[in-house]
């Protein structure tokens, strides 16, 4: 793990002023969940509908951050208005079967659970479609840590990380760079923690490199959950009741 220099979030507080207790953002994919397996088959389902084959894993990773029409444009050239309609196919195939071929990152699920139990305002910034995300926090019996959720809708209408931190903001009025830290692992994560002007931690356990966060600006990075447990640590100035 590297940390850049940056000032503790405030301690967390158990009294009834949660207004007063720092946000820990989590995307989903990447960073929560090993998502690869649904994402890709849903997305090579999506493409053979279009007689598209492709057999690289490399490319299809790239799947997984950006919204999925601009990745249908950007990676296999189709029209916007194909796009559309391959994003339809996608969610067919992933509801069905995709949703839950994903696992958690070993050591997440605890995390989670003692920062919720410190008193941190767990939320999840996802581009995932909402009811899709919370599906997956159901399933894996983690929903109940975190304060909030938000992700993108299923008319497509938030489908940016800025967007969706900025309806987060919406939702907390109180949310400021002060007192809230963004963890993901692309740098899609990063851009919208930067909009927001709150400062970002890149996984490296995920999806993205190392160079794509550090461009992006994030200003630690780790290597494991472990890792991220003792940045977390050191940014909210822990050393109580959220074990180091």
């Amino acid at each position: 793990m590297i940390y850049k220099p940056f000032h503790p979030l405030p301690t967390a507080r158990t009294s009834r002023n949660q207004s007063m207790n720092p946000f820990v953002l989590f995307d989903l994919d990447g960073t929560i969940t090993d998502s690869a397996p649904g994402i890709l088959a849903a997305a090579r389902y999506a493409l053979a509908q279009f007689g598209i084959t492709e057999p690289d894993d490399a490319v299809m990773l790239q799947y997984i951050g950006p919204p999925l029409p601009d990745s249908f444009e950007t990676y296999h050239g189709l029209s916007p208005q194909d796009a559309r309609t391959a994003l339809a196919h996608y969610r067919t195939y992933y509801a069905a079967q995709g949703i839950f071929q994903c696992a958690l990152y070993p050591g997440i699920r605890a995390l989670l659970r003692d920062l919720s139990q410190a008193g941190m305002r767990v939320v999840l910034a996802t581009s995932k479609p909402e009811p899709f995300a919370r599906q997956i926090l159901a399933h894996f019996d983690i929903l109940q840590y975190f304060s909030f959720v938000c992700g993108n809708t299923m008319d497509e209408t938030r489908t940016s990380k800025a967007q969706v931190l900025a309806e987060i903001a919406a939702h907390y009025p109180d949310l400021c760079p002060e007192n809230a830290v963004m963890v993901g692992d692309r740098r899609f994560d990063c851009e919208g923690a930067q909009s927001a002007g709150i400062p970002a931690i890149g996984v490296l356990y995920g999806f993205g490199s190392r160079d794509e966060l550090q461009k992006a600006g994030a200003y630690a990075f780790a290597e494991t959950v472990e890792a991220l447990r003792h940045v977390l640590c050191g940014v909210l100035h822990r050393k109580d009741d959220f074990s180091c």
